[in-house]
């Protein structure tokens, strides 16, 4: 009997090789190599020798003849998790959530499987916890459902043939990494597991139109513990992340077959559980300064724009290199601004410290926030603050000519709600009707006209 060859699988990227490496060759990533041993095979595999006529063949179908089945999604009546989720959970799916530990994942999906109960079959298969725990849990939550059943099995093989005889309308499974797959030589959680639960619960979600939700580990790194095939595997990524400053949980679709990528949920951790935060500006607006550094941007996060407050400190520098310490945004993104400052406006930025960070720890990009930078230097700089109630909205291009937006339309109304006065834009920015005061920039020079000389 010939031996079996041992390889090694890369966890990050699925690189697959027959030695140990101490960095993967394909990623760059260091100490990612698992041991994969090969299964035993249970079938002879398809080869020369393999007797086609014992295969059937299938049968092709044009997408024509399929009949049209308009497919009513599952709404929870949780909003934020419908938005997110693409305007309600698509029947038949496969959505995997993952977060940090402790971030309230499960406390998420108790909630939303009390709601779902309440209309359709749900089967909840807790395997890292025990159904003692699970019960202190939904009392806390107000989340006693006779018509949510659960079970602490972890065992693969049986949620998957209890779920094909009962045939549930949503069965949830916290965590994929804690299923065990009889007969497998790996531990559970290990890539050769994971690829296999995945792939069988892909399967029995399409097969038996079973929508299947399921917890994730995240990595050091913050992504998805396991192979990156199954982020491939499943229909919709969410993670859920945490700003322990206002005890706020974002909610954030970074895959979805079915709706927008990008899109933001906000949750607030209270004593009964996670609960919504329709509005999440309003936090923003209530801890908005008026100080110098202080610039009001906005960006657009899936479909609603997010009003978050820039914050700037310079300092003239008594180091041979200045300090650059940038949170927040990309780090090239207030060096460049910081660069074309001083060399239209002579103001020399290249000799100070710069410290920027945006206000609730959140990480923004795009460029649409790049008038609101050079507004929040310039304004630490003069150590003049920009008129109260203001927001900066506008490109800078690298000639120091400030550009308009896309979606700005979408930014004002949000910004009139909370009452914004002043509107800075580009010079040839098409607005539609609004109560703000419109005040038009052509170029980085007629931004020294909004702070006085001392």
């Amino acid at each position: 009997m010939a031996k079996q060859k041992i390889t090694y699988n890369c966890t990050q990227c699925d690189y697959n090789t027959l030695r140990w490496l101490g960095c993967c060759p394909e990623c760059n990533e260091w100490d990612t190599f698992k041991e994969i041993k090969p299964a035993t095979p249970t079938s002879t595999p398809v080869g020369k020798h393999t007797p086609t006529h014992t295969v059937p063949p299938t049968v092709m179908t044009q997408l024509s003849s399929i009949p049209d089945q308009k497919q009513q999604r599952i709404f929870s009546g949780i909003q934020e998790w419908d938005r997110v989720v693409g305007g309600g959970i698509m029947p038949s799916s496969f959505l995997i959530l993952t977060g940090d530990p402790g971030i309230g994942k499960s406390t998420l999906l108790l909630q939303i499987s009390n709601r779902l109960a309440a209309q359709h079959t749900v089967y909840y298969f807790s395997t890292e916890e025990s159904l003692q725990q699970v019960k202190l849990r939904a009392e806390r939550l107000g989340c006693i459902n006779d018509k949510l059943l659960f079970s602490d099995q972890a065992s693969l093989h049986t949620i998957i043939a209890t779920a094909q005889k009962d045939k549930p309308d949503i069965l949830i499974i916290d965590s994929i990494q804690n299923c065990s797959i009889s007969g497998a030589q790996s531990l559970p959680g290990s890539v050769g597991q994971l690829r296999e639960s995945a792939f069988q619960l892909m399967r029995l979600a399409k097969e038996q139109n079973i929508t299947i939700i399921v917890t994730g580990h995240i990595t050091k790194e913050g992504m998805i513990a396991g192979p990156k095939t199954l982020e491939h595997m499943v229909d919709a990524v969410f993670y859920l992340q945490g700003e322990d400053r206002w005890h706020t949980r974002m909610l954030r679709a970074v895959k979805n077959r079915f709706g927008t990528i990008n899109e933001l949920g906000f949750f607030e951790m209270q004593h009964n559980g996670l609960q919504e935060v329709p509005n999440i500006n309003e936090h923003f607006m209530r801890e908005l300064s008026h100080a110098p550094g202080s610039a009001l941007a906005s960006i657009i996060e899936g479909s609603k724009p997010l009003m978050l407050e820039l914050q700037t400190l310079t300092i003239q520098s008594k180091l041979a290199m200045p300090q650059r310490v940038i949170s927040g945004v990309e780090h090239k993104q207030v060096v460049l601004i910081a660069a074309i400052i001083e060399k239209y406006l002579k103001i020399k930025l290249s000799a100070h410290d710069i410290f920027f960070k945006v206000s609730g720890g959140f990480k923004i990009k795009g460029s649409a926030t790049d008038l609101g930078i050079a507004l929040s230097l310039l304004s630490s700089y003069c150590q003049q603050p920009l008129p109260k109630r203001s927001i900066s909205l506008g490109e800078i291009s690298l000639t120091g000519q400030i550009k308009p937006i896309n979606q700005i339309n979408l930014f004002v109304r949000e910004a009139e709600k909370f009452g914004i006065e002043t509107l800075f834009v580009a010079k040839n920015q098409k607005i539609e009707k609004t109560s703000c005061k419109v005040h038009r920039l052509h170029n980085v020079y007629e931004l020294l006209s909004l702070f006085t000389e001392e």
